[in-house]
């Protein structure tokens, strides 16, 4: 008959301990593993076998901690040379800590003696300072503020993502003119539709900018800076808009607004400006490929022309420039009537008879003798192909 093995113990409830039975495996119980045995473990705060645990001296942690600092180091050498007597006398860990501080500590202190005699502590200051200085000035181009110059390194790339403020009197790639947020999507609506708003914009931010258009240097133009389709999605809306160059760096700012000009200066140049304005739109197809687009532009032209001559004749000037501005408008008005001509021509070749003389009748100067009078930039920039 065999053996009934023993009945197991009923189950425990779910999560309660195991009622009876046979003990779980272990390092005492488990079948052929030899019995291990352990230290005995005090009360909490003792070591093995009940004896104290041995602490580590706070004294030798402080020094260790200062020498590394290098701006503490005396504190980590006194530390130190208290510490190294209390671990003996209260038989402490740290030793090795204390001397490790009291070692670094005694090097940092004979680097700053050096460094206060030889004046390499003030060097590192500064070049501490520049670059905390240099970091505070990069930018992203979307957070530049109206009137601030900046470097760009990446060479007003398209996607610039980090510019440098400088100072306008040195020498730059761009100063800001201003921004705008782009309104009226739901959606981001593509990199060409956002360029043909900004290129219209800031056109009209830069006039007003840079009123005092012939104090612009040679070779800087508008530029601005657009959202990408990566930052619209994160909320950016803004463009940002400038004068730069992609040559050589221009120094001093190129602001000349209602903040830095007199009445009769702005009001001179609101009035004449857009007559240079409309100059750069000419068409580039000839009268002979387009003969509908040359005539309106001859005729936005002739408008530029009388607009200005009214305002100019409806203000008061002082005493020195009012003669210079008087022989101004006096040759307008004759610009005037060749103008007019050319914006009724009949056809292309009543509209090249008439093309020559209408922009010789322009003054070539356009003021430059009022303009000069009135304080501001007698000559325009010398710009590629003019004479010198």
């Amino acid at each position: 008959m065999e053996p009934t093995p023993p009945t197991p113990p009923p189950p425990s409830p779910q999560g309660g301990p195991q009622q009876g039975g046979w003990p779980a495996p272990g390092p005492y119980t488990s079948p052929g593993m030899p019995y291990t045995a352990g230290p005995y473990i005090g009360p909490p705060g003792t070591g093995p076998y009940g004896q104290p645990r041995r602490t580590t001296n706070g004294l030798a942690i402080g020094s260790l901690v200062s020498g590394v600092v290098c701006c503490l180091p005396p504190l980590g050498l006194v530390l130190g040379l208290v510490a190294l007597p209390q671990i003996r006398k209260r038989d402490q860990a740290g030793k090795g800590l204390a001397v490790s501080g009291i070692v670094l500590s005694a090097v940092s202190c004979l680097l700053l003696v050096v460094g206060l005699v030889t004046g390499g502590i003030g060097s590192a200051w500064s070049g501490f300072k520049e670059g905390v200085d240099e970091a505070a000035r990069s930018k992203s181009p979307l957070s530049l503020r109206t009137g601030q110059c900046f470097l760009d390194e990446g060479k007003l790339e398209e996607y610039t993502t980090d510019v440098t403020i400088v100072d306008c009197d040195r020498p730059h790639d761009g100063e800001v003119s201003g921004g705008f947020k782009v309104t009226g999507f739901d959606k981001w609506p593509g990199e060409d539709a956002i360029d043909a708003i900004a290129e219209k914009r800031c056109e009209t931010v830069n006039a007003a900018y840079a009123m005092d258009t012939w104090a612009v240097p040679v070779d800087v133009w508008l530029y601005y800076y657009l959202p990408s389709a990566q930052s619209w999605r994160l909320g950016d809306r803004m463009v940002t808009c400038a004068y730069a160059t992609e040559k050589k760096s221009f120094s001093g700012s190129v602001r000349s607004d209602a903040t830095t000009l007199t009445d009769e200066q702005t009001y001179f140049l609101k009035s004449v400006n857009p007559i240079e304005t409309v100059s750069y739109r000419e068409p580039d197809e000839d009268p002979d490929e387009d003969f509908a687009a040359n005539k309106v532009w001859a005729g936005e032209f002739l408008s530029a022309i009388d607009t200005a001559r009214r305002q100019l004749e409806l203000r008061a000037w002082p005493a020195g420039s009012a003669t210079a501005v008087a022989a101004l408008r006096k040759e307008l008005e004759a610009a005037s009537k060749e103008w007019r001509k050319l914006s009724t021509a009949a056809d292309a070749e009543a509209y090249w008879a008439s093309y020559a003389t209408a922009w010789d009748a322009v003054p070539g100067d356009l003021g430059a003798d009022a303009r000069t009078a009135l304080g501001l930039t007698g000559a325009p920039p010398e710009r590629e192909g003019t004479a010198a």
